[in-house]
């Protein structure tokens, strides 16, 4: 049954990255747009005094988003390779392999796109991302294996 779910959160992951590469130009702005002011409202109550650039905060927001879906990916990917029995540095070479691959897969949907375009350094960031999260799940696994030959001490 885990092993199902976790193939599921993937697909579903995957279709929320299509859908959001597939929105128009405009649609894709004010969603990252309002996504901007939120945060720059928040801050500003925190901080009355800061200053922003909201365009450039608003660029920053969007390539971070890119950065935290590939993660999420990277991280749901591995984690239903391990649960199918694919392990060790096989699972991470797959991982990394596929995920790069929809990226750029994604970035070329994009051509198709009204108002957006396909680039090379989206596929480096959302690379990076995967890459991060195949770091943070290897992590917790050794933290978790720890603990468990701890517990059992």
């Amino acid at each position: 049954m885990y092993k199902f779910l976790s193939w599921i959160t993937v697909i579903l992951w995957m279709v929320l990255i299509f859908n959001l590469s597939s929105q128009v130009a405009e649609q894709s702005n004010e969603l990252s747009t309002g996504i901007t002011e939120v945060i720059v409202k928040t801050v500003e109550k925190v901080a009355p005094m800061a200053e922003f650039d909201i365009k450039s905060f608003n660029n920053v927001l969007r390539k971070n988003a890119h950065f935290f879906a590939y993660l999420v990916l990277g991280i749901l990917l591995l984690n239903a390779l391990r649960r199918s029995g694919v392990n060790g540095y096989r699972s991470f070479a797959l991982t990394l392999g596929f995920c790069v691959l929809y990226a750029v897969s994604d970035e070329v949907h994009q051509l198709f796109v009204s108002g957006r375009g396909g680039q090379v350094k989206d596929v480096i960031i959302d690379s990076a991302g995967v890459s991060v999260g195949i770091g943070v799940f290897w992590a917790v696994g050794k933290l978790v294996m720890r603990s468990k030959i701890r517990d059992k001490e």
